[in-house]
């Protein structure tokens, strides 16, 4: 997973749009401090001074300072004269302020990401116990003041009045002819669309580093964990991540010996979790017994008295709900953290998305598929089935047997760092390539599940991180690393190699997710296990539209939970965690109920995202369709090549970007059109 930096681009500096119509005004729009006569004057004194006045620029830029100025900025008199002062009518000086702007905004953005990435070391790395002052240190964030200063100094009025933002709407029209260089005048148009105060990032800043560490630190040990019978199922010293190495555990004992009780067991350790029923002190703790199905614990063989987890899981997704909310006034334009999410940022309309996922998860296809996997596995649908891993190519291997082979390949991250050249010339990147790329990756040995933190300035490097045991990397830190280095290749291109460094990056989330999607499906081929199942095309297909079903039900329950805090602001921890009950429940009945034949499932709920990383969810099933579509383009046609074509498109709009990688629109039509072709073949058979 990408890990989402906590800086000023990712919650401030993002799009502001001056269409009135798109999301309505808030507190701050509505109590704009200059006054629309200073403004008209200001407009018409600019038109009179020049002999060929740019109408559209002059309009937009004197209207969108307004929208900014406080009376701590200064009277009508002093905005007017800044605007008259400020304003450029020549198409060569507003290049050298792009110039200027572009190369300070890499300084700005790269040295805060390294003083960011580098204060959450402690918390990030396996090296050592986290003190409280680390915990401190981490959460504190370096750019916070950024906005407030460049606003103080005239910066921010500066890049308002000579750059005009653009609707997503003028973007996907205007956008179809434009160059790169145009794009970067439009994306610094992006820049500053709330006025937000440093106070409230800084208590953001802590909070999300409070949620982050409470999700790292969120381990099972399995080891500790009991069946009905008393009986140990897992390793001793096995010790998983919730959500991310419980799901994958669940995948992984398809094939194994007792993996239906091991899979049984993962569900009501989730339930437990989810319910928040789990005992507070069997967490992150292996000293004592537990047995989940009954819910009760042991030390030694004594049964203890326990409390349970009190409803911390949903406190922290209140409180970034609270903290949230609390900048929607100083967002004018897009007056809440929806708006803010899909509009602006994924630059994907909410009913946009949730539209896409509906046709997929309400499909025909996914009965028939429900049915292709009862089938395979010769007994009824479990809710758990959600994870079937069985379409993947190495669902023949154990994941013991493939831990045998990654553990001794790389014992340590070091090893895995000096393999990376290796890997990339296997995926197909050219000799030069494949260093020039991995001479800019590190990878580190990672506290959490697993991240990769991407560089925000030429010169430094990406970071790859994965769990690496005592023993080695294993299956599943291997899989994992694989997925990040796919983000860290993209991270790369798309930051060294895109012609201007305002549309450095892809268009949201769930473009580097696609990109991850590609490498981890490669992992067996980088260890040299070749697959010659004839279905494999078939399969990759039907694996494809199976975990974008999961995840897509995940996404919607994240989606309308956000909706649900909106319409009910002063709900506690205890309400929230019923109505995340309630619409995890409800979206399984309707598009899970049908295919697995059992209702008033909660699973949907378990995803760790929905507490540290809100609303980050919808990034994975888009991913997957770009994935899937990006992957159709590519046959016949050289990986490595193709990854590099369209990683350095830039950060244009997901439609304009869709349209020069793939030449279509995103879309859930070409996965299910794949499936119906998929099930035919296998039924004709």
């Amino acid at each position: 997973m990408r890990l989402i930096l906590l800086i000023i681009f990712s919650i401030t500096l993002i799009a502001c749009s001056m269409d009135k119509k798109q999301t309505g005004t808030s507190e701050q729009n509505a109590k704009t401090f200059i006054r629309k006569a200073t403004i008209e004057k200001t407009i018409d004194s600019l038109k009179s001074k020049m002999e060929s006045p740019d109408m559209l620029r002059i309009s937009k830029g004197v209207k969108q300072v307004a929208e900014f100025w406080t009376k701590e900025d200064g009277n009508d008199d002093d905005f007017m004269n800044y605007c008259v002062e400020n304003f450029i009518n020549s198409e060569e000086e507003l290049s050298l302020a792009f110039e200027t702007i572009q190369k300070n905004f890499e300084i700005l953005n790269g040295h805060f990401n390294k003083i960011s990435l580098s204060l959450k070391f402690a918390q990030h790395i396996d090296e050592g116990d986290v003190t409280p002052l680390d915990i401190m240190f981490g959460g504190y964030e370096p750019s916070s003041n950024l906005q407030d200063d460049l606003f103080s100094n005239k910066i921010a009025f500066y890049i308002l009045l000579n750059f005009p933002h653009y609707t997503l709407e003028e973007k996907n029209n205007l956008g179809k002819s434009w160059t790169p260089k145009q794009w970067a005048y439009a994306r610094i148009g992006d820049i500053f669309s709330s006025r937000i105060p440093a106070e409230l990032m800084l208590k953001f800043g802590d909070l999300n580093n409070r949620c982050d560490n409470y999700i790292a630190n969120y381990n099972i040990f399995m080891g500790s964990v009991i069946d009905k019978d008393n009986a140990v199922n897992f390793p001793i010293d096995m010790k998983l991540i919730s959500h991310w190495n419980l799901r994958d555990e669940i995948k992984s004992n398809y094939k194994s010996e007792n993996g239906i009780n091991k899979q049984k067991i993962i569900f009501e350790i989730m339930k437990r979790i989810i319910n928040q029923e789990i005992p507070q002190n069997v967490i992150n703790n292996g000293n004592l017994k537990w047995e989940p199905f009954e819910n009760k614990v042991y030390e030694g063989d004594k049964e203890i008295k326990f409390t349970t987890e009190p409803d911390t899981r949903y406190q922290y997704l209140l409180d970034n709900f609270k903290m949230l909310s609390a900048m929607d006034k100083y967002s004018p334009f897009y007056p809440t953290y929806i708006d803010r999410k899909f509009n602006q940022e994924m630059e994907m309309p909410f009913e946009e998305v949730e539209n896409i996922f509906i046709e997929l998860i309400s499909s025909e296809q996914a009965k028939e598929v429900g049915k292709f996997i009862k089938e395979r596995l010769g007994r009824d649908l479990e809710p758990f089935d959600i994870w079937y891993d069985g379409f993947k190519s190495r669902s023949n291997i154990s994941d013991e047997e493939l831990t045998k082979i990654t553990s001794q390949k790389y014992p340590d991250n070091k090893a895995f760092k000096n393999d990376l050249p290796n890997i990339l010339s296997k995926l197909g990147f050219s000799k030069d390539k494949a260093l020039y790329l991995s001479e800019k990756i590190e990878v580190d040995a990672s506290r959490g599940a697993g991240h990769a933190w991407g560089a925000q300035m030429k010169g430094e490097k990406a970071r790859l991180r994965s769990r690496i045991g005592k023993s080695g990397m294993d299956y599943k830190g291997y899989n994992i690393a694989m997925h990040e280095f796919g983000h860290n290749v993209e991270q790369t291109f798309s930051l060294y190699n895109v012609p201007e460094y305002m549309i450095n990056g892809v268009p949201n989330t769930a473009f580097t997710e696609a990109m991850a999607f590609m490498f981890q499906q490669r992992d067996l081929k980088v260890l040299g296990i070749k697959n010659s199942n004839p279905d494999e095309e078939y399969m990759h297909s039907l694996d494809v539209f199976w975990s974008s079903y999961e995840i897509m039900g995940v996404a919607l329950v994240d989606m309308y939970i956000w909706k649900w805090l909106y319409e009910n602001p002063n709900a506690d921890a205890g309400e929230l965690k019923n109505a995340v009950l309630k619409i995890s429940k409800e979206v399984w009945n309707k598009y899970y109920a049908p295919v697995f034949g059992v209702k008033d499932q909660e699973i949907l709920a378990i995803y760790s995202h929905m507490i540290s990383y809100p609303l980050y969810l919808s990034a994975y099933p888009l991913g997957h369709l770009i994935e899937f579509q990006l992957e159709q383009n590519f046959k016949s046609k050289n990986f490595g090549e193709e990854v590099e074509r369209t990683t350095t498109i830039g950060r244009v709009t997901p439609k304009s970007w869709m349209m020069s990688a793939v030449n279509s629109d995103l879309s859930a039509k070409p996965v299910i059109d794949a499936v119906k072709e998929s099930i035919n073949y296998f039924k004709n058979k």
